[in-house]
């Protein structure tokens, strides 16, 4: 019997799958990354306008610690995607998936709503031999109480380029994304 034809394509797909869900985690993953600092009181210590972020897609994790941030929330402020990618960064995920962010994300606060909103991400997946490249604008992040930790609401990203096996868009449900500005 010959089981390789059937193997493969199960194997492409799972690999699609999941390039596509590496695109779609960097997207949630680049939002994540974008922040200030917890709410400060009288004697607290200062804020050092970094974020950490953290994204599940197709069951595995992507995240990354201590991104540098050019202001602290509520002002409008740039995620540096050099310290989230690496070498800069330590941006890391599971199941064979490698992330990219491709831009310097900007996020504008609201602070009496409890939201934060981010202009455009733009992300690179890769797993195995299949690169794909996504974005996403007016991606909305909803503030948990009164800290700096964001958790995304539902959002699509768009394929902008990459392999015929690239999905051509990827959807990352509400919850499946957060960051922490510190």
């Amino acid at each position: 019997m010959r089981h390789s034809t059937p193997r493969t394509r199960g194997t492409a797909a799972s690999r699609v799958a999941r390039a596509a869900g590496t695109a779609a985690l960097a997207v949630a993953a680049a939002l994540a990354g974008t922040g200030g600092a917890l709410a400060l009181g009288p004697g607290a210590p200062a804020a050092d306008q970094k974020v950490d972020g953290v994204i599940v897609v197709a069951g595995n994790s992507c995240g990354w610690t201590g991104a540098s941030t050019s202001a602290l929330p509520p002002d409008t402020l740039t995620v540096d995607r050099t310290t989230i990618n690496t070498p800069g960064g330590n941006l890391a995920c599971g199941g064979g998936i490698a992330a990219t962010l491709n831009n310097n994300p900007v996020f504008v606060f609201d602070d009496a709503a409890g939201t934060a909103r981010t202009d455009l991400i733009d992300i690179t997946g890769r797993q195995s031999f299949i690169s794909c490249r996504y974005k996403a604008t007016g991606i909305v992040w909803d503030r948990d109480a009164t800290s700096r930790k964001y958790v995304n609401r539902a959002f699509t990203a768009a394929k902008a380029s990459g392999s015929f096996l690239c999905p051509g868009s990827v959807a990352t449900p509400a919850g499946d994304a957060s960051m922490l500005f510190r």
